[in-house]
């Protein structure tokens, strides 16, 4: 195989195939955490070395890393580094849980966890992204921790008030069920103070847990509203890569979306609102804004793009987006369409690498199929053979 050709790959496809594997642990992890929960057969390597209880506790807190490795997984996507950072100190996690666990159901697991963690760190740089978090989202985690601090350390301080709680892990578990009003009912407060310590767990559990699905589902809402309305949200904008931007809408747009769609993923940027939510109706991502405007090229990942279209009805509108990607990106492949074909030196000194006249073009496959009299798709093939 050619080393050249896998390098271009590992560099245009090796952040997603960071994140595919990443996945992939993740769900073998809940997966084998689960399985193993409950098992009693012992036929890993370590099974007679490693008592049953330490099994079947590997067993849950292999189901919570897997869980924790999705978390992280989505942050890789974002390209978030301590997403990256959370990966290399879970995957380890999750291989040592899987031997733990000492059964034939692991050994994926800690196979997938031990191949994974050398492709992680060979793309450590891709993944340079600081984490923004929101006012809201910082109050809203602030609030849930304190509660839970609240209701673990009021419940232990009261454990004699209570019927079952003897432990911290006891007061923890009090917390958690009263806070998010499971309320099993296994632990019982015996006193006036008891029962009005767990009545304000109650009122601020709720509260708290509200509060963080809140700040959770809402940034989910926006996303959809923004397709619905033909936008796309920041978090979207981060996970495009080795893409091709389609700068403006205009005759050429939908022919060039209808190539694209099964050849490489693509971003349309158009100002047009109506015309963005059409496109977003047919499942095409797009981004309402000027394509010659520096900050929108920027939010569109220019410099991770392979390639821009430009095809406007607006030569000069061609040559500005033209202008703007060049000098944002030197190295990505402009093509652009020239309305007029007068036009297509201009296009070419503005920074364009192929400049395409349609008129031109359409004008010479008339003749030729008018001359020749012979199939519109033959002359193509000898037009585009010349």
């Amino acid at each position: 195989m050619d080393s050249t050709w896998v390098r271009s790959y590992w560099q245009r496809h090796g952040g997603r195939l960071t994140v595919l594997l990443a996945a992939t642990v993740a769900a073998l992890s809940v997966a084998t955490g689960v399985a193993n929960i409950g098992a009693r057969s012992v036929v890993g390597p370590l099974g007679q070395f490693v008592p049953e209880w330490v099994q079947r506790t590997a067993g849950f807190t292999g189901a919570l890393t897997g869980f924790l490795l999705v978390v992280s997984a989505l942050g890789l996507r974002r390209r978030l580094r301590v997403a990256w950072y959370a990966t290399t100190i879970l995957l380890p996690m999750g291989a040592l849980q899987g031997l733990l666990q000492s059964s034939s159901l692991s050994v994926p697991l800690v196979v997938l966890s031990v191949v994974t963690l050398p492709v992680v760190l060979t793309n450590a740089a891709r993944f340079d992204r600081d984490l923004s978090v929101s006012t809201s989202q910082l109050a809203a985690g602030a609030a849930l921790v304190a509660t839970q601090v609240y209701g673990t350390v009021g419940a232990y301080t009261l454990r004699d008030e209570f019927t079952t709680i003897e432990t911290p892990v006891d007061a923890f578990y009090y917390a958690i069920a009263t806070a998010s009003t499971v309320g099993y009912g296994d632990a019982v407060p015996t006193s006036q103070a008891a029962r009005l310590f767990g009545i304000s767990v109650v009122l601020l559990g709720a509260s708290s847990f509200a509060l963080a699905l809140g700040t959770l589902l809402g940034p989910a809402i926006e996303a959809r509203f923004s397709r619905a309305l033909g936008r796309m949200t920041g978090s979207q904008l981060e996970l495009l890569e080795d893409h091709v931007l389609v700068l403006g809408y205009g005759d050429l747009t939908e022919p060039v979306v209808a190539e694209l769609t099964d050849a490489a993923d693509f971003l349309v940027v158009t100002p047009d609102p109506d015309r963005a939510s059409t496109l977003a109706d047919h499942d095409v991502d797009v981004l309402t804004a000027d394509p010659s405007d520096e900050e929108t090229l920027r939010r569109a990942r220019i410099d991770d793009a392979r390639a821009v279209v430009v095809a406007t009805d607006d030569d000069a509108q061609d040559a500005l987006a033209v202008l703007t990607a060049r000098d944002l990106n030197s190295e990505v492949y402009i093509v652009a369409a020239a309305t007029d074909r007068e036009n297509v030196p201009k296009l070419e000194r503005a920074g364009a690498d192929t400049v395409i006249s349609p008129a031109s073009i359409g004008g010479r496959l008339l003749v030729r199929s008018a001359l020749d009299r012979s199939d519109v798709y033959d002359a193509v093939a000898r037009l585009v053979e010349e």
